[in-house]
């Protein structure tokens, strides 16, 4: 291949498509984990485990810049998407993400509609928002994706979660879920029951119905609902219209794997019986 046809075909590039939203879209539920653990190769054995989405975090737990951008490189090796909760702050906090080419960012504690507004007006380039323009990092290819398409793609491939894990914003839930320009609401269960002073009571009459009301919204104004879950009630989170679940998480595996290992020593040898070590 000659070097202009090379530069033409380096200027043809288009965004890479998201896994999830081709699922969601077509009425699928998605497969998501939790990766609390910065090492990117966690990730990447989510990815190889056939998880469309790993969740990443940057509101809890404290990875730089690098860590996760070493973490999308390993989804995107094996076309898995990743989603990161971003921080609370300025705006670029929202978009570096983005730009490093992860699928969605989660944006946690929603508690107005005008919040949601704000979110929506920094993380959606035009007519939807007016997102910071700049086209030279990984989602634009660094700049190989044509303007015009990249702003396109960007708004159509890259999907913008507002979380509601609080009870101040749902007086306007409604109108929070009929606003244009993001694709996912998401309730935290974790920190709403602690908004409503009963921690940790996962049955509260005003959790189940908080949950049960967010699925309906999303559905009724176009939006998907997300939430956690487990294995034991993802079906039922299912049926109630949730199409994206995370269930489980890195660390709580590796912590119940040392405790199943743990359980081995319960059962040592007497004190100075050492043939065991000898034949090692």
């Amino acid at each position: 291949m000659c070097i202009k046809s090379q530069i033409l075909n380096f200027k043809s590039l288009l965004m890479r498509k998201s896994r999830v939203l081709k699922k969601l879209r077509a009425g699928e539920s998605v497969s998501c984990i939790k990766i609390n653990l910065a090492d990117p190769r966690v990730c990447e054995m989510a990815a190889l485990a056939g998880f469309d989405c790993a969740w990443v975090d940057q509101e809890h737990i404290s990875q730089d810049w690098s860590a996760l951008e070493a973490a999308v490189w390993a989804t995107k090796a094996h076309d898995a998407d990743i989603l990161v909760r971003v921080p609370r702050g300025a705006y670029n906090n929202y978009i570096k993400p983005l730009e490093l080419d992860a699928t969605g960012i989660m944006v946690p504690h929603i508690l107005s509609l005008a919040d949601a507004k704000e979110i929506v007006y920094h993380t959606r380039f035009h007519p939807l928002g007016r997102r910071a323009i700049d086209g030279g990092n990984a989602d634009g290819g660094y700049t190989g994706v044509d303007f015009s398409q990249y702003l396109k793609e960007a708004n159509e491939q890259r999907f913008v979660v507002l979380q509601i894990e609080d009870p101040e914003p749902l007086d306007e839930l409604e109108a929070i879920a009929a606003l244009p320009g993001y694709d996912m609401l998401f309730f935290g269960p974790g920190d709403f029951s602690q908004g409503i002073g009963a921690p940790g009571v996962w049955d509260h009459p005003r959790l189940i119905e908080t949950r049960k009301r967010i699925a309906t919204l999303a559905k009724k104004y176009g939006k998907f609902a997300g939430t956690v879950g487990s294995p034991a009630n993802l079906k039922e989170l299912n049926a109630m219209g949730y199409q994206f679940v995370s269930i489980g998480a890195d660390v709580v595996g590796l912590k119940n794997y040392y405790a199943s290992l743990l359980q081995a020593f319960d059962n040592t040898t007497p004190a100075g019986n050492s043939s065991y070590i000898e034949k090692q």
